[in-house]
């Protein structure tokens, strides 16, 4: 039986097998391969790189980290996670592994707008296409922004953005907008305008992302979807773990969830969006790993 799995192989998950791998557990970390991090096409919010580093090069190098210490790294989809006697049950295909702890570090899906796969890999690659204003607004200062969204999420995100432009344009992705009177009287006193659905048919034209809407064809030098995710916390809520409405795993300080020696770190316990938080949470909930198979059996080498 592992000391500890870990489920995600994203920036939460591979921070965590750096510090369980030098606290010297026995641990192995199960990656599907999805993490959102590997689709930042360069991230210069992360502390210690000036010039910015892409996601994927940031994986790799987090992963030779956790390796160099005795980490071992599996590509495979977990589908599976019960609580057995001394530990979990953890599923991956037709086997089950054992382990005293686990650590869900399994993210979140952002719902996407609907466009072809090509189209929205390409526009996500040169920038055209964004996820995150807290990471990347800088990026778009005093560009034109469209934000596709409505209700209080959209309204919210398109006055965020507001802070880097003044050219802002929110998109009802459907119908019309839906926005209550204190959101839609800040985006009034903002200068944003709003457009009602439905919108589609994107497409990159020259240097711009372009798209269909009630008053015309539009287009922006970056497009942000604010149309909200999904948090994968369907294995911990199996085990009978506590979410919350959003499906937000809950979680106390050391990030240990409702089920005793289940750990959560990273979006899938709180939707930050940022990779420095959910590192920050992950070295919280591997310290709190090690201390409580310690105090179960002492960790004398």
């Amino acid at each position: 039986m592992d000391d500890c799995i870990i489920i995600g192989g994203g920036p939460a998950g591979l921070t965590a097998a750096i510090y369980l791998a030098r606290f010297h557990l026995s641990i192995r970390l199960f990656d599907a391969g999805d993490s959102r991090a590997a689709l930042i096409p360069r991230t210069h919010n992360h502390a210690g790189y000036p010039d910015g580093i892409s996601g994927k090069d940031l994986l790799a190098r987090m992963l030779e980290q956790a390796e160099k210490y005795g980490a071992t790294r599996e590509q495979a989809e977990v589908t599976g996670l019960r609580v057995i006697e001394d530990g979990f049950g953890v599923r991956i295909g037709d086997r089950e592994i054992g382990a005293r702890a686990v650590l869900l570090a399994t993210g979140v899906v952002n719902n996407r707008p609907e466009m072809p796969s090509a189209v929205h890999d390409e526009a996500l690659a040169r920038g055209f296409l964004r996820y995150c204003p807290i990471c990347d607004g800088y990026e778009v200062t005093d560009k034109g922004i469209g934000v596709i969204g409505t209700g209080a999420h959209g309204a919210r995100e398109a006055l965020f953005l507001r802070g880097f432009s003044a050219d802002i344009t929110l998109i009802a992705p459907d119908a019309g907008h839906d926005i209550d009177q204190p959101h839609a009287g800040d985006l009034d006193a903002g200068g944003i305008r709003r457009v009602d659905g439905p919108c589609g048919n994107y497409a990159i034209e020259g240097n711009r992302i372009a798209l269909d809407t009630v008053e015309g064809r539009l287009s922006f030098d970056t497009i942000y979807p604010a149309l909200g995710s999904r948090i994968r916390s369907q294995l911990a809520v199996q085990a009978g773990a506590r979410a919350a409405d959003d499906g937000c795993l809950e979680v106390d300080a050391h990030q240990r969830t409702s089920i005793p020696g289940l750990f959560a770190a990273g979006d899938v316990a709180k939707g930050l969006d940022q990779i420095s938080h959910a590192m920050g949470e992950a070295g919280v909930a591997a310290t709190a790993i090690r201390n409580m198979l310690d105090a179960q059996k002492p960790l004398r080498r």
